[in-house]
């Protein structure tokens, strides 16, 4: 009992020295409460959800880098070119943007950093301009620390949320000894804003979920006629709450929610999204039963092109902002 304490000191005293805020909601002198948010156990998350305590992660092969030919593109605009890792059951998304910064949005799970790493240096790249930990659970920040420790890092987002693993607390310790900030991720947070370009977040719109998940950030990337929707492990209630506050979410690419899990991805969420491709991250043969049928058949309702890492490994999709996209998986090679 007194080890547990001791770490949630630490956990609690480390977000007090990190998160920063765009908005009034977070600051050193009012930062976010291990309290306010109940740990997330098995039991009271869906049947088929991975539990951060498990740290069970599905075997996968390390992700090739997969180039994208800009002669693929259809006119001479700057690519952006957006990498859905191949990590197993887990997220890792790098995004190579026009202006010629990145983003990294998760990092998969605690041995997945060393490849996310070596992804990006594979690209030639040693900076992440913009790094998101959607939630904090380990199949999502697990590789951050090694992210934040080997890689020049600029801008930092998570979600106002704590989490008592020491999955969390490696990740804040790594960004409290790089001297770098944490900024809340939470609607109307917007990441960038240039002509024809944007990066912003629709949610969280909460403080108070009950299932981490919840908390997920959600990104929206347009780029000129182009759009992708990024939805980290959100299910039905921040979909709802998406849908309720009548933003556009008619977008071209979107990363399914939670792995494909029925709980997110409802009806009416992909009825307003209605992607041309659908990206699934998942682990082959997962004992969680990612993807769900129901999803899948959802998806094809909407016409979607459905690209799954267990099946095509690691999915880089690119577009010049017109619109047209070249699509190039792992598994092609």
């Amino acid at each position: 009992m007194k080890t547990k304490q001791i770490r949630l000191y630490a956990v609690i005293a480390a977000i007090i020295i990190i998160f920063t805020a765009c908005s009034p909601g977070i600051s050193a002198a009012n930062p976010p409460k291990v309290s306010e948010t109940p740990p997330v156990s098995a039991q009271s998350q869906e049947p088929l959800s991975p539990s951060p305590e498990q740290n069970t992660q599905q075997a996968h092969t390390e992700a090739p880098s997969v180039a994208i030919n800009e002669n693929d593109l259809t006119d001479s605009s700057e690519p952006l070119i957006v990498s859905f890792i191949d990590v197993g059951q887990a997220d890792s998304i790098f995004i190579e943007l026009p202006n010629n910064q990145t983003m990294l949005i998760d990092a998969g799970n605690n041995a997945d950093g060393d490849d996310v790493v070596e992804y990006v240096e594979g690209l030639g790249y040693d900076t992440i301009d913009y790094l998101v930990g959607t939630h904090p659970h380990e199949d999502h920040i697990g590789g951050l620390d090694t992210v934040i420790d080997e890689l020049n890092v600029g801008s930092i987002y998570m979600p106002k949320v704590s989490h008592t693993t020491k999955t969390f607390e490696d990740v804040l310790v790594v960004i409290r000894d790089k001297g770098l900030k944490v900024t809340s991720a939470r609607v109307g947070v917007v990441i960038l804003e240039e002509p024809g370009l944007t990066i912003s977040i629709l949610s969280p719109a909460s403080d108070e979920y009950d299932d981490l998940n919840n908390y997920s950030a959600v990104i929206l990337i347009t780029y000129n006629n182009s759009s992708f929707l990024f939805t980290g492990d959100a299910e039905d209630i921040p979909e709802d709450e998406m849908l309720e506050a009548g933003y556009n979410l008619n977008v071209d690419v979107l990363k399914v929610g939670h792995h494909g899990s029925a709980s997110s991805s409802s009806e009416a969420f992909l009825e307003a999204v209605t992607p041309l491709y659908a990206i699934i991250s998942v682990g082959a043969g997962n004992s969680y039963g990612h993807p769900s049928q129901s999803v899948i058949d959802r998806l094809e309702g909407e016409n979607a092109r459905i690209l799954r890492t267990d099946l095509d490994g690691t999915v880089v999709i690119s577009t010049n902002g017109d619109g047209s996209y070249a699509v190039k998986t792992s598994k092609e090679q």
